[in-house]
């Protein structure tokens, strides 16, 4: 069976990133994108933030220097990385459309320097999941204004791996002049990823105390509210968690801070670094 989430991934957003696809008897298949960006935690936040904010969210956002992965969606939706072709709808071309955007810069190749581990494995099963095969179906492009094969007829037909200077509509150059054969050896068919004895439960990072204020709205109000509703504080929230921050966020939150002992300053409602942590453990 396909898989559609990672299990271990960290979630970013609220999980709606796009719909059905237009083309759902086309192949899967695979795009990846570089973020021209750092790598690093740092980046890894802004990052998934300026995605979330402009609307461009990919299904992963992955860190090659640590191995770093986080899903903004289901695999058997679209995501919204890629600009359309006239009236095709790029993004939903296929069975499925899965979109990686990595931390790197496309001039410099990420498969040169990286450290891919079990997280790495994780998202390729993921991908072979889908019946994606081990191959790229164009070249990448080798530098900036390279004019990389866009066949329109094979994006619409053809399974598997491309770049996002192989979509047809779009005028990027990334991933750039990746090694496609590193992609793939560095997680072999069959492979599993190796797991402690003892698995840490995943936690978001704390994103900042500035997102729950008032007037504030963000998909990490939502994010908050939905983890108290199941933490059992759904009796404050009559219409479910949203994007807003309002009395009623205070509110689950305060009582949730009392119940862990708290008072004073530390049971005023608002979340901190170790309200957020116990919340998501």
């Amino acid at each position: 069976m396909p898989t559609n989430w990672i299990t271990g991934a960290e979630r970013l957003g609220d999980g709606s990133i796009g719909g059905v696809m237009d083309k759902p008897d086309a192949p899967a298949r695979v795009v990846w994108h570089t973020t021209e960006s750092g790598d690093g935690d740092a980046s890894f936040k802004s990052v998934a933030d300026y995605l979330i904010k402009i609307g461009a969210e990919p299904h992963f956002l992955y860190d090659p220097t640590t191995d770093r992965i986080g899903q903004f969606g289901p695999l058997n939706e679209s995501a919204r990385a890629l600009k359309n072709d006239g009236t095709t709808r790029t993004n939903r071309v296929g069975k499925a459309c899965i979109q990686i955007e990595v931390l790197a810069r496309a001039g410099k190749p990420f498969t040169g320097y990286w450290k891919p581990g079990p997280n790495f494995r994780k998202l390729m099963a993921a991908i072979r999941s889908w019946g994606v095969p081990d191959k790229f179906v164009m070249a990448l492009a080798t530098e900036y204004g390279d004019a990389s094969k866009r066949d329109r007829a094979k994006w619409l037909t053809v399974g598997g791996h491309y770049g996002h200077c192989n979509v047809p509509g779009n005028d990027h150059w990334d991933p750039g002049a990746i090694s496609p054969a590193a992609i793939f050896k560095a997680a072999p068919v069959g492979s599993k990823p190796t797991t402690p004895s003892k698995p840490k439960p995943s936690i978001p990072p704390f994103p900042g105390a500035a997102y729950f204020r008032t007037g504030a709205k963000n998909a990490y109000v939502t994010q908050l509210g939905k983890r108290l509703i199941k933490k059992g504080y759904g009796r404050f929230y009559q219409v479910g968690a949203g994007p807003t921050w309002t009395a009623v966020d205070r509110a689950a939150v305060r009582a949730f801070q009392l119940a862990q002992g708290w008072s004073g300053s530390d049971a005023d409602g608002y979340p901190g670094p170790e309200t957020w942590k116990r919340l998501f453990s």
